[in-house]
């Protein structure tokens, strides 16, 4: 399923997403009753290994159809090894940006998820500092970004100097200052995606309605999730909002939920969908990801989009506006279940000996 084969033309860049980061080993523990308590042993019921960090977006970019490009630094260890392949091989992501770096081992986190959140320890090296390249970032139609408050990023600037459309989160602002000024990079922007904490301390609003409205005149299109809740949005440019319900779930493993979200709604702008689509898409996404273990290997693919269309589809007392609110999924999903989609999947232990 190619979500933009309507809009490709032969003067297109060579790919559809540019994204960098810190590529992590994931190792998660599922099944804990509760958080580990000090001084005990607690026993997982489910246990899974995949690429973390930065993977979790490319995979979740790639499994929905978008030719994705990403710049890291892999360890030349085992467990680089194995990243390198899942996401070369297992998942068709163009890492001709990246490179092994000598010496340097991978990094690791160990998540733990239990009454539907998440307790993370992560053990890393800084790696050397990156080597330059004159075609990176690459010619892209949009670029993922994670911004830091009080710094800058050139690459975001030289992505949207080739025309990349820039989107962007953040993470929780140690410095508590909550300075929009000092999101220097917000200015290549064309969507900032923040939670609703995140969006009411940088705004000073009351409400995470009135700060996705006061973050577009930094923005032009501000998304705020709202957990539970959905997700809200609004185009500064038009004034189109739209707010979406989230879809109730049992949450196995929320990692990397977010990551896949914004995956979600990146894919219905370049395919020039409505507001609320972009939105309810990114918020079907983010809900079939947290039903399996792992960041990056949960990701959906458009299989199983198709399969959870017609399952809603068919159960008795479905409720019709719900149904309207993803009936534009019948022009996208594959008519006919056919062969499953073979997604690779969080495995417990790497390194398996191969069967002859």
């Amino acid at each position: 399923m190619d979500p933009l084969a309507g809009l490709r033309t032969t003067a297109d860049p060579s790919w559809d997403v540019y994204l960098t980061g810190t590529v992590f080993l994931d190792i998660i523990f599922t099944g804990l009753d509760s958080a580990p308590v000090r001084g005990t042993e607690s026993w997982a019921r489910g246990m899974g290994s995949s690429p973390g960090g930065v993977a979790n977006m490319a995979t979740a970019l790639a499994r929905l159809g978008l030719k994705t490009s990403l710049a890291a630094a892999f360890g030349d260890d085992h467990y680089g090894e194995y990243c390198w392949d899942a996401l070369e091989h297992g998942e068709g992501i163009d890492l001709s940006p990246s490179r092994t770096v000598p010496g340097w081992h991978s990094p690791v986190t160990v998540s733990m998820a239990y009454e539907g959140e998440r307790t993370m320890v992560s053990h890393g090296h800084e790696p050397p500092p990156e080597e330059p390249a004159p075609d990176c970032p690459p010619r892209a139609r949009a670029a993922v970004a994670s911004l830091v408050p009080g710094q800058r990023a050139t690459w975001i600037a030289q992505a949207a100097s080739k025309g990349a459309r820039i989107f962007a989160d953040v993470g929780w602002d140690d410095t508590g200052a909550w300075d929009l000024a000092g999101l220097a990079d917000l200015e290549h922007c064309e969507a900032f995606l923040p939670n609703a904490e995140e969006a009411m301390r940088y705004t000073g609003a009351d409400c995470p309605r009135e700060a996705a409205h006061s973050l577009t005149a930094y923005v032009p299109v501000a998304v705020v999730t709202l957990g539970a809740e959905g997700a809200y949005a609004v185009d500064g440019r038009t004034g189109e909002t739209a707010v979406v319900p989230a879809i109730a779930v049992e949450a196995l493993d929320p990692t990397g939920a977010g990551d896949v979200f914004v995956a979600g709604f990146v894919t219905g702008t370049l395919a020039d969908w409505p507001l609320a689509d972009r939105l309810a898409f990114a918020g079907l996404t983010a809900a079939l990801s947290v039903q399996e273990f792992g960041g990056s290997l949960s990701a959906p693919g458009w299989a199983e989009i198709g399969a959870w269309w017609r399952k809603v589809q068919s159960l008795d007392r479905q409720d019709p506006e719900a149904l309207r609110r993803y009936a534009f999924l019948a022009d996208l999903v594959p008519e006919e279940e056919g062969r499953p989609w073979p997604l690779r999947r969080a495995v417990p232990t790497i390194g398996f000996r191969r069967s002859a």
